[in-house]
């Protein structure tokens, strides 16, 4: 074999057409015949290259160079398929079939909990791993896996790691990680299997061995790789030594200090030549033997200088003069694109995207931030343009991922309401029946039936409810599907343990029942990912019924939804990978962060930074290395933006320190690459922004008058005064409010139920003093409270705090008795005006007792806050003083005409201030029933100019109180928040 002849691309140089123009002149093919004397001369060539999309890529730049004929195009590594032609022409032992990701992950996860379980288990992991936790762990100890197969270096290299260098957790670790790592080859051994990693290192020797026999003298060029594999690395010799063998670099540095880049204690793990000074050195090639093709321009001398070495930065201002004359030239197409945030950066992206494919150019969009990938997609949308990241969606986000999560909660919640809800109002549930009455029946379910209500646990809890309502039976046929559907699901998750393949089937068979006939977008890759998990009955740890979304997530790790749909070729989404080799017309880099691009170096948590280096293992840097190459390669296209958020999620972010070290060396330069930048930054901010905005004018509906209300109670009569909107919405246009769907009971209904306990305790004539009052009170009040059995905890606290409350109620009560002749509790009352109309208000009195002096108190029991002394002074709480002007005019039942001599708030609470009476405050110089009088006269002053006439329009907030600090009930649809203005309590 020759010396091995290694050529390189510069990164402003299209790799894969400057690639294919080499091959067509020539230049990478020595001597071997082209043209007239051998017409088939480019079918005779072999290129091998990365990965698929290059193959692609490069088919086309042949094409497009108008060849019909290709060369033979591989991929290192490949398919079985591709893999035929590199095997050796001799008999060979066949390779065994690689083990799977989720077998190994089930595997291992046995193996880390039976560890964790144990003393040394218990004390390095300081807490129990939960099943999700332990499937997360035998991830990362099968990545440690790969990287002892992938570098080569025996599982007994652990060996060198003295461990009385080591804290005792670490100890610990290693002592369980020796052990692991020599079960593990056990385990494969005896199921005649072996690591995907495994595997492709002996796919890649018997390539390297067999390669002078394959191919002879044929031309062989492999390109685009680096060579971190060490694997590929020896393949990639192979290749360039053959006699018309050439390998292709990626971007080559050859004027870099490669002594000083591979010595360790420099740490140059991260420069983006640190791997292809690692491949120079195992080929033996110097870097001054690399053949350059093209000479690059001066963009790739400014990106070198700014990614350079440590101790490069100190000849910045030296090499920044010395390209000063070209550094605008160097920058002229590079876009940064600060966004403030991951939203408004995405929205840019798409704009840029957008406006370049209008200019006929084909875009390129790289992330590794998945999430950012599928925003932009979904920005993209808003211009018609559907494009599709090409990892796929992750099977638990795709819609039949989401489906199984939904049916998971709704058995793990007991059928809560809004889980219910949830899964019925997914379009894929048909449950065996038409999909227009599944949501017709979810309709009725929601709105008549769940609105406000919390059934007990379970399904039958729901079936119980529903029973209680008339005309309810229609959901009969719901209600049995889903019990035969969730019926198994509910079963599993009521016991105590069970194993993650008896899961996925359960859970499978009840998404096949609830989406009976459907096609729903990752069916498919969820049946396969459920077959296999179902075959593997024995394997990964017990899984209990919490936390088992997060378990989910951990199984199905690694299983993607491709989209199978046609899309268009001239705008894509990529991760890192895909895009290596590319060179769109327009490349996007997205995400452009701190630990994201590159990620952070984390060792993972089996070994550490330095046990690694001392078993022979890259430090985790490498893959920042890769990362920072990939960045430097990508920053040579011709026109590159780079984007990044200040904010990601609620938390402030930081550019790419890559990016940091080109704006550092290009200095002032920056200011012209961000201004381009802000041209699409602008333009994201205005594509949602109101053009001179003017805040909504206060609704001033005016209904005629026979629309308006004539029946308000005591208790509205407050709103009149303060917003007359609210009982236009309420009286006129007929609204009311939902209640929260699954609404648990809160304090008003505590409330309702107290004031109903001490109400009926009145009503029906029990005895305050006698010794038997208490217990009548807590047994009527566990009456009251027998609604609450959904939730059993909160009714037995309230119970609880209801016996302490009945006590101080009965302490104020006997005080009182002797002043009071007679109790009346919850006494209706209707006061009819015939000079308005006959207008009617109306009211409940919580209490109103005859006293032995012949005069009436009227008592109002608060749970709430009472009233502030002003409010009551300003004729703001009004209830009291118009209940005693009913009072006055004898508009109670089976009460006579009588006055009042005592308004009193009774709060009804534990503290301090519990049962303490509070007087009502009239204004200075008005009586309690002058006080009523007078809110009589200003009610009926209202009354004619808001309900009797339609020349004033039901305004809303027309006095408005300022210290609610809560929403009415009708303040967004009278859009308060746009045409008023608070600070504080001012307004």
């Amino acid at each position: 074999m020759s010396r091995p002849k290694v050529y390189s691309i510069a990164p402003d140089a299209p790799f894969l057409p400057t690639l294919a123009d080499r091959i067509l002149d020539g230049t990478l093919l020595g001597d071997w015949p082209r043209g007239d004397e051998n017409p088939f001369w480019l079918s005779d060539i072999t290129v091998v290259l990365p990965t698929r999309r290059a193959q692609l890529a490069l088919a086309r730049a042949f094409s497009e160079r108008g060849h019909v004929l290709m060369p033979d195009i591989r991929t290192f590594g490949g398919e079985a398929p591709d893999e035929e032609p590199f095997l050796p022409p001799i008999e060979a032992e066949p390779l065994l079939p690689g083990v799977s990701r989720l077998e190994r992950r089930l595997v291992l996860a046995r193996l880390i909990d039976g560890w964790a379980r144990t003393p040394a288990g218990a004390q390095a992991l300081s807490t129990p791993p939960s099943a999700a936790e332990v499937l997360a762990l035998a991830d990362s100890l099968a990545q440690v896996v790969d990287d002892l197969n992938t570098e080569q270096v025996s599982a007994a290299a652990l060996a060198a790691i003295a461990p009385e260098n080591l804290a005792a957790n670490w100890q610990n670790v290693l002592e369980f990680l020796n052990l692991a790592l020599v079960a593990w080859p056990a385990i494969l051994a005896e199921r005649g299997k072996a690591d995907g990693s495994a595997l492709r290192n002996e796919r890649l020797k018997r390539q390297a061995e067999t390669a002078p026999l394959v191919f002879g003298d044929r031309p062989v060029i492999a390109a685009g790789s680096t060579g971190s594999i060490p694997a590929t690395a020896n393949l990639l010799g192979a290749l360039s030594r053959l006699p018309r063998g050439a390998l292709v670099l990626p971007g080559l540095d050859p004027d870099l200090d490669y002594p000083r880049l591979l010595k360790p204690e420099e740490s140059p793990h991260g420069h983006p030549q640190y791997g292809l000074a690692q491949l120079l050195r195992r080929l033996g090639v110097p870097p001054d033997a690399v053949v350059e093709l093209g000479a690059p321009g001066p963009r790739v001398a400014v990106i070198r200088q700014a990614l350079a070495l440590p101790e490069g930065t100190a000849r910045w201002a030296q090499a920044r003069a010395a390209l000063a004359p070209q550094l605008a030239e160097a920058t002229d197409g590079i876009t940064i694109l600060g966004a403030r945030t991951a939203d408004e950066e995405a929205r840019a992206i798409a704009l840029a995207a957008r406006d370049g494919l209008m200019h006929g150019k084909t875009i390129g969009i790289v992330s590794p931030d998945r999430n950012l990938a599928r925003r932009i997609a979904t920005e993209l949308l808003r211009f018609d343009l559907e494009v599709d990241d090409a990892a796929g969606s992750p099977l638990f986000h795709a819609p039949a991922g989401r489906l199984v999560r939904q049916i998971l909660s709704l058995a793990s919640n007991a059928f809560a309401p809004v889980d219910l809800v949830a899964l019925l109002r997914n379009r894929s549930v048909v449950l065996g029946m038409e999909r227009a009455e599944v949501a017709r029946l979810a309709d009725y379910l929601e709105t008549r039936l769940l609105r406000g209500q919390r059934p007990a646990p379970g399904l039958a809890g729901v079936r119980r409810l529903a029973a209680e309502r008339e005309g309810a039976e229609k959901l009969d046929p719901l209600f049995d599907a889903l019990q035969q559907a969730l019926d198994p699901l509910c079963t599993l998750l009521a016991g105590d343990r069970f194993s993650s393949a008896t899961f996925a089937r359960t859970l499978a068979e009840a998404f096949a029942r609830i989406a009976t006939g459907d096609t729903v977008p990752g069916r498919s890759e969820l049946e396969a990912w459920a077959n296999e998990l179902a075959g593997r009955e024995g394997e990964g740890p017990l899984l209990p019924a919490t936390g088992l979304e997060q378990v989910l997530y951990k199984l199905m790790a690694g299983f993607e939804v491709r989209n199978s749909q046609p899309r268009r070729d001239d705008i894509s989404i990529w991760g890192q990978l895909e895009a290596r080799l590319q060179s769109p017309d327009l490349l996007i880099l997205a995400g452009v962060n701190e630990d994201i691009w590159p990620e952070p170096a984390d060792p993972g948590p089996w070994l550490s930074r330095g046990m690694r280096m001392a078993a022979g293992l890259e430090p985790p840097e490498r893959k920042q290395g890769l990362a920072s190459h990939d960045f430097e390669m990508a920053l040579g296209n011709r026109d590159v933006i780079v984007a990044y958020a200040d904010r990601i999620g609620t938390s402030p972010a930081l550019p790419s320190r890559l990016l940091q070290r080109l704006e550092a060396f290009v200095g002032k330069q920056t200011s012209v690459l961000r201004a381009s930048g802000n041209v699409w930054l602008e333009a994201a901010r205005s594509l949602d922004a109101v053009v001179g905005a003017r805040g909504a004018d206060r609704p001033m509906p005016k209904p005629p008058a026979h629309l308006r209300p004539r029946r308000l109670s005591v208790t509205e009569i407050e709103t009149l005064f303060r917003s007359p909107y609210d009982l236009y919405a309420k009286h006129v246009l007929r609204l009311r409010r939902l209640d929260p769907l699954g609404e648990e009971p809160g304090a008003r209904e505590r409330g309702s139920m107290i004031h109903e306990v001490f109400a009926r305790f009145v009503i029906e004539g029990h005895d305050f003093d006698g010794p038997e009052a208490l217990g009548k009170l807590n047994a009527m009040a566990r009456e009251a409270f027998a609604g609450l059995d959904a939730i059993a905890e909160r009714r037995d606290i309230w119970l609880r705090r209801f016996e302490h409350a009945a006590a101080a109620f009965l302490e104020f009560e006997r005080d009182r008795s002797i002043h009071v002749r007679k109790r009346n509790a919850e006494i209706k009352g209707e006061w009819v005006f015939p000079q308005l109309d006959d207008f009617r208000l109306v009211g409940i009195a919580d209490r109103l007792d005859m006293l032995n002096n012949g005069e009436l108190e009227i008592i109002d029991f608060k749970t709430g806050s009472i009233p502030a002394v002003g409010d009551m002074k300003n004729f703001d709480a009004p209830q009291l003083l118009l209940e005693a002007a009913m009072a006055g005019a004898g508009a109670f039942e089976g009460l006579p005409s009588v006055a009042a001599s005592a308004l009193t708030y009774v709060k009804i609470a534990l503290g301090p201030d519990a049962f303490r009476p509070t007087e009502f405050k009239p204004g200075e110089g008005f009586s309690l029933m002058g006080a009523a009088d007078e809110v009589s006269r200003r009610m009926q002053r209202h009354v004619t100019e808001f309900l009797l006439r339609d020349t004033l329009p039901m305004a809303a907030r027309i006095r408005p109180d300022v210290t609610l600090r809560y929403r009415g009930t009708y303040d967004h649809l009278a859009r308060n928040e746009e045409w008023t203005l608070l600070e504080g309590d001012e307004e």
